[in-house]
This record gives C-alpha cells, sequence and structure tokens, in this order.
C-alpha cells in the first residue's frame, strides 16, 4: 500500500525540523517447435495518438499524444521510474524541502507547493496534469485544474496501492512495459534481499522510528515503510507497532513515550529530523531498556533518506539501508 498522504504531516513536520537544525506474471511458451509469428514493423512502433482516458474519480480525460510538461505532485518517484522527468517537482516548507533522495535526478526542477496552488501550476504552463488521489482534487479543485489542463486523478482512496498507482501512471503515459519491468527488478531485489535477512537474524524484531523535534512516530504495519519492512522483507515489527496498526490510517502515528520505553527492538532504525546527533538522541532515558540500543544495533538516516516516501525508487533505496546496516554489505 501507499500512504495517508504523508505529505500533510511532512509539511508541517519537516518545515519544523528545518528550522530546529538550519506504492509477475509468467510467459507460457508453446510446444516444442511451434513459434509466434513476429509483429510487424508498423505494430510494434505505432506512433503515439491522443487517447480519452477514465481516471479513479471516472472522469473522461483526453490524454495528450506526447505530453511534455507534466505536472505530477508526489508522483515523482514513478515518473522518474519511468524516465519521466516532471516540469515542477514536489515541495513543502516555501520550497526549501523537496524529496532529496531523487535529486540526482531533479536537480535544477523548479519547486511547486504540495498542495498544488491553481497560479503556481498556471505559471508552468502544463499539458498534463497527474493528480495523487482524490483528496487532492476536493470540492471544485478538479475543475479548476481541468481549465488549466487535461487532469487525470491516479487513485481514488488516501492509502492507494503504490504498485497500481506506478502501472497506472504508465499506462498513461504510454509506458506501460517500463512499469512493469520496474515492478519486476523490484520483487526480485525483494526476494534476494528476504532470504539474506532470514537467514541472518531469523524473527528478530525490527523498526524504524521517525524522530523529530516535537514527537517520535512509528509506521503503520501496511504502510509507507513498514509495508517494506514487513510485507515485502519479512520482517518482524515489534508488538506497539502491531497495536497501533490496528486501528491507524495515516502512514506514520506518534507513539507514546511510556509505549516507546517499553518497545522490545532488536535493530533500530531512525530517520533523524531532531536536529541532533544519534549519540546526544540516545542519551534520553526512553530509550536505555530498548534491546538494540543495549546491543549497538541501531541504525541511523536523516530526512534525506527515502524511508518517508513510497515508490520503486524509495523503497529500493531503504531495502538497500537496511542490507548495508544489519548485514554490513
Amino acid at each position: 500500500m501507499k500512504k495517508k498522504h504523508t505529505y500533510s504531516l511532512l509539511g508541517v513536520v519537516l518545515g519544523a525540523a528545518i528550522a530546529a537544525s538550519g506504492c509477475a506474471s509468467s510467459t507460457e511458451q508453446g510446444a516444442a517447435g511451434s513459434s509466434s509469428p513476429a509483429p510487424a514493423a508498423s505494430e510494434a512502433a505505432k506512433p503515439a495518438a491522443e487517447r480519452t482516458m477514465k481516471d479513479a474519480l471516472g472522469h473522461e480525460v483526453k490524454i495528450p499524444a506526447n505530453p511534455q510538461r507534466i505536472i505530477g505532485s508526489y508522483l515523482e518517484d514513478h515518473l522518474v521510474t519511468l524516465g519521466v522527468k516532471p516540469v515542477a517537482q514536489w515541495s513543502v516548507s516555501n520550497g526549501k524541502s523537496v524529496q532529496v533522495y531523487l535529486q540526482k535526478e531533479l536537480n535544477g526542477i523548479p519547486t511547486i507547493p504540495s498542495d498544488l496552488p491553481f497560479e503556481s501550476v498556471m505559471s508552468f504552463t502544463p499539458d498534463l496534469i497527474l493528480v495523487d488521489s482524490a483528496e487532492q482534487v476536493a470540492g471544485d479543485k478538479y475543475a479548476q485544474y481541468a481549465k488549466i489542463a487535461p487532469t487525470f486523478t491516479v487513485g481514488s482512496g488516501v492509502n492507494n496501492d503504490w504498485r497500481q498507482e506506478l502501472l497506472t501512471v504508465g499506462e498513461v503515459l504510454n509506458k506501460s512495459a517500463e512499469a512493469k519491468k520496474a515492478l519486476e527488478n523490484y520483487d526480485l531485489k525483494v526476494k534476494d534481499a528476504k532470504e539474506q535477512l532470514q537467514k541472518a537474524i531469523g524473527t528478530q524484531s525490527v523498526a524504524v522510528l521517525w524522530v523529530t523535534a516535537k514527537a517520535v512516530y512509528v509506521p503503520n504495519e501496511k504502510l509507507s515503510s513498514g509495508d517494506v519492512l514487513y510485507r515485502d522483507l519479512g520482517l518482524t515489527p515489534p508488538d506497539e507497532i502491531k497495536e497501533i496498526s490496528k486501528t491507524a490510517t495515516a502512514n506514520w502515528n506518534p507513539i507514546a513515550t511510556e509505549k516507546l520505553a517499553q518497545m522490545k527492538i532488536d535493530h533500530m532504525f531512525i530517520v533523524n529530523s531532531k536536529g541532533v546527533t544519534k549519540e546526544e538522541l540516545l542519551k534520553d532515558p526512553v530509550y536505555a531498556g530498548i534491546p538494540a540500543v543495549k546491543n549497538g544495533h541501531v541504525y541511523e538516516y536523516d530526512q534525506s533518506a527515502s524511508w518517508l516516501y513510497t515508490g520503486t525508487i524509495a523503497n529500493s533505496q531503504m531495502i538497500d539501508n537496511v542490507m548495508t546496516s544489519i548485514l554490513k554489505k
């Protein structure tokens, strides 16, 4: 699953952090000796043409043949995966915070506020607007965006399946093959990592904490980085995360200090947005009884890492972080 829009929480918390610290099938083979004729050249390379597609909210949207100026705020992971550069990229805190983990590909791309003000959208003269979910176009917002450019809503819920989201974006942009291939490669990476981690730590518990100046958050077991750790990699969540996830709908949820102190975490990842060092952070008595702290199994990443986001690239980087930290490779 994807997220309950993390960007709204990121906008508040990351902004404060800056101030404080400066989402496979197999091909059947025919009988021996039989083969299928190769497609004709005209079939293999059909020119792109304008198409009409129905989006997640039921709108009939005319998709340009070759859109060149795309806005896909908070869909940039999918766009980059498909080899597409948007004309503007998601940001919060007046453009100060962007998805840093994507900046190798998006460096130099202008920012646009996460709430997509109409004036800002118009200033980029887009020829296609991809909207993450119904939440972004509530009220009359869809009609307003549709006046600017063809507007396609990718998902209807607040917790979209990131895999389906990538496939949908791929279909809209005539890049379905690329989207499917990216998911195949991701699943291979997951399979390999899961096998290695199972051998190395078995059922030892693993958790990630997002530590900010105001609170400590843990991921929903089925969303965001929780989805990667517990569904994809098959790692064991602490009881507290299981309990919170029974009723939580957000990507990340605050955990009470007394609950945090009781957590039996064998391997602990910290996304440090508090503006202090790991050593200073762990001096707080609340962490003293956590097994990972006692045994030196605490792994720190800052908010430039991909742990707060979702998509093929973000999730792949998380897996790399887990492998490097736990397996030391």
